[in-house]
């Protein structure tokens, strides 16, 4: 009789175990999620310098008793200039939304600002992006749904354009502006 050796189990386990990987990978609710481990708590804090020439972000705004959108943006991202028209489009429909510049150079970011129009009711300038990790932020743009006691309802990861912003980030503001 043969005798099995360990070596000619181990291929097909490991196989074995990289489709049971991929099932679970296909099969969750949303595989291009990026699951955020704020959703429901208190929203961090921010950063403590503001760009200079703009109104500062403050604690007191995160918790302003109505929906507040805090995007994080930087003028060397392409992806955040192509949501800026959106960021504009809501700051008209009266949605407060702070930003918080990061990893950038003060002087390129206020001159974006100026240029291209200003979204948001704060700006905080955080050029090491320490704030960022306490956010669980991984690339600008990020925006952040709060509710009106500064608890965070929904991220955003990407872009306010296209269709995955119609069909994820609009209905999750709706629904919270709804619940005001």
């Amino acid at each position: 009789m043969a005798r099995l050796r360990p070596m000619m189990i181990a291929p097909p386990l490991i196989f074995a175990a990289f489709v049971a990987l991929a099932a679970v990978g296909m099969f969750r609710d949303d595989p291009e999620a990026l699951p955020s481990t704020l959703i429901g708590l208190a929203a961090p804090s921010l950063p403590e310098r503001s760009l200079e020439g703009f109104p500062p972000a403050t604690t007191e705004m995160l918790a302003s008793g109505e929906v507040t959108l805090v995007n994080f943006w930087a003028s060397w991202c392409p992806p955040c200039r192509a949501e800026h028209p959106n960021l504009l489009r809501m700051q008209a429909d009266g949605i407060p939304i702070i930003g918080i510049n990061f990893k950038d150079q003060a002087g390129t970011a206020t001159k974006y600002l100026e240029d291209d129009g200003n979204p948001f009711i704060g700006v905080s300038f955080d050029p090491q992006g320490r704030t960022a990790i306490n956010w669980g932020v991984t690339a600008p743009p990020e925006t952040f749904i709060l509710d009106g006691e500064g608890k965070v309802l929904f991220r955003y990861a990407g872009p306010l354009v296209g269709s995955d912003y119609e069909q994820r980030f609009l209905p999750a503001l709706k629904k919270a502006m709804a619940a005001e």
